[in-house]
């Protein structure tokens, strides 16, 4: 049963490894002189998603969270494994899954080599690798103080989604429309972080959430950093629910955006946005690195905002 499903679902040919989905372990041939970047992470059905999504939808957001870690070092996607658990072997839901997946995967030229099933509560973890020339990978420990901090995209817009979905938030429904897409949806930045190469002097990417990721940048940096709030990004329907504790919470602490967040010296402002455009990609300075410790961020007034929320807490009770 366990070896028909992974041949029905996930066996596809694989011509960038030697040996693929099928034996007791896939083999690869990295490109000569490149370095491998590797990266875990697991999806647990009632923590990060509900019974109620989309196979389709979990399928491409499984790969997409791992792929966006890609993105942050700079890698290029080459590989990945899936490990899934499963309640039950139901096809249709496998082949919806398996599809959003392998859209996913497409996209970004990664193939899928192996992995497991076994039965349990649904569970998906996913490991991917990728590829990045020597000394060019983008880290988490190079800020330095007078960088510029510049994120990717847009912020918030996942986590005022899952606000509306749990009740935390009223939205009109044509504006709930505009931000669920983040959330079932994400899109991440591989080809920012590979532009990024040489230019950046760090990156993360943000998916618990801007104050805590910017946080591990910081720690492992050893800086502070002040950010401006009016600066960061958001859609245009977020603006109409600032006013309100939880989108401001979505905006800075609230996770799930997959966008890259990353520093670059004053110096390379022209590169940073001839790298953005050269992948269409929209990216936006909020702030600065700075050598005392300690996160700021400030109003319009110039003023400190209180911060009530840093980041999403994989062992936090959940709401």
């Amino acid at each position: 049963m366990e070896f028909d499903l992974i041949a029905r679902h996930f066996t596809r040919a694989t011509p960038g490894a030697v040996l693929g989905v099928g034996d007791d372990c896939a083999l690869l041939a990295p490109t000569p002189g490149m370095q491998l970047a590797i990266s875990s992470d697991m999806l647990l059905e009632g923590r990060h998603f509900s019974p109620q999504d989309s196979p389709a939808g979990l399928g491409h957001k499984s790969l997409a969270v791992n792929l966006s870690d890609l993105a942050a070092m700079g890698a290029t996607p080459r590989w990945a494994t899936l490990s899934i658990a499963l309640p039950e072997a139901d096809d249709a839901w496998l082949t919806a899954f398996a599809r959003g997946l392998f859209r996913m995967a497409d996209l970004h030229g990664i193939e899928l080599v192996g992995g497991d099933t076994t039965r349990g509560p649904l569970t998906i973890s996913i490991t991917v690798m990728g590829e990045v020339p020597p000394g060019q990978a983008l880290r988490r420990d190079g800020a330095r103080a007078g960088d510029d901090i510049w994120v990717s995209g847009v912020l918030g817009s996942a986590a005022m989604a899952l606000a509306y979905r749990q009740g935390r938030v009223s939205m009109e429904q044509a504006d709930a429309a505009k931000v669920l897409p983040a959330l079932y949806l994400p899109m991440p930045q591989v080809e920012l972080g590979i532009a990024l190469r040489g230019i950046a002097h760090s990156a993360i990417d943000i998916s618990d959430g801007l104050l805590g990721d910017l946080g591990h940048i910081l720690g492992r940096s050893n800086m502070g950093a002040t950010l401006e709030f009016a600066a960061l990004p958001t859609l245009p329907v977020m603006q109409t629910y600032l006013h309100e504790t939880v989108a401001r919470n979505s905006v800075l602490a609230g996770g799930d955006d997959y966008e890259l967040c990353f520093t670059a010296p004053p110096s390379r402002r022209d590169a940073v946005l001839a790298a953005a455009a050269d992948v269409d990609v929209a990216v936006t300075r909020i702030g600065r690195i700075q050598a005392e410790p300690g996160l700021t961020v400030l109003d319009a007034d110039g003023q400190a905002l209180t911060l009530d929320q840093t980041g999403y807490d994989h062992f936090a009770a959940q709401s």
